[in-house]
């Protein structure tokens, strides 16, 4: 299974491009984004819950991150955004608990980009528990209590919590983002219907508008 979600990881935002009719101006449900068979539990109130189901190590997540981080900021008041590191075997599971430890000590603004950039620019490949503990003393953060935070129980916890929600919400390869725990939508999912082939960033630019549609959507649903 973690061969086949690494795969997907590499050429979900390929494999669904070229079709025959073109894509319309509004989304469609079963097209450009499915509907959960049973709505998740949200506690975001009156504002949408938007989450990025996404892994360091995959391409595409770090291809998207800057544009979906500028799409969190112009959403400002709107949504309540929240990342998972999905799970995807024993060499991911040191990135995994590098993000949700840098989430713990409230550093994960701060460093997020830097992970990304360590993985994919630096080639970094942060596959075991030394490599991330000597990457988070370079990058500034103090060894000790870093470690103390990466193995602590609380920590645990938090990696189970990933683990159903990505159970919970049927997420099988990524970036995946979640709206108001009943919609899911991907740069993939989103150009299903395509005229002509995209490029990756092509893709992107869709899938945010997709995005902006169903946060809209939910919004008014809560009115």
């Amino acid at each position: 299974m973690d061969k086949v979600r690494r795969l997907l990881c590499t050429t979900a935002l390929f494999g669904l491009t070229g079709l025959a009719t073109a894509a319309p101006d509004e989304p469609k449900e079963g097209v450009q984004y499915l509907v959960l068979p049973q709505a998740r539990n949200t506690d975001a109130g009156n504002k949408v819950e938007v989450i990025e189901f996404f892994a360091y190590y995959c391409p595409h997540c770090y291809a998207f991150e800057p544009l979906l981080s500028n799409w969190v900021k112009k959403q400002g008041e709107n949504i309540v955004f929240r990342r998972v590191h999905v799970p995807a075997g024993p060499n991911v599971l040191p990135q995994q608990r590098l993000f949700y430890t840098l989430e713990a000590l409230g550093l994960l603004d701060q460093y997020h980009g830097k992970v990304f950039a360590a993985m994919h620019e630096k080639r970094q490949r942060l596959a075991s528990d030394e490599q991330v503990f000597d990457w988070a003393a370079s990058a500034g953060i103090d060894r000790a209590r870093f470690i103390d935070a990466y193995r602590s129980f609380g920590l645990q916890a938090r990696l189970n919590q990933a683990a159903s929600k990505v159970e919970a919400y049927h997420v099988d390869y990524w970036p995946q983002v979640a709206i108001d725990g009943r919609f899911i939508t991907s740069p993939s999912q989103a150009n299903q219907g395509a005229a002509e082939s995209r490029t990756e960033a092509q893709q992107q630019e869709y899938a945010l508008k997709v995005m902006d549609y169903l946060v809209a959507k939910a919004k008014a649903a809560k009115k």
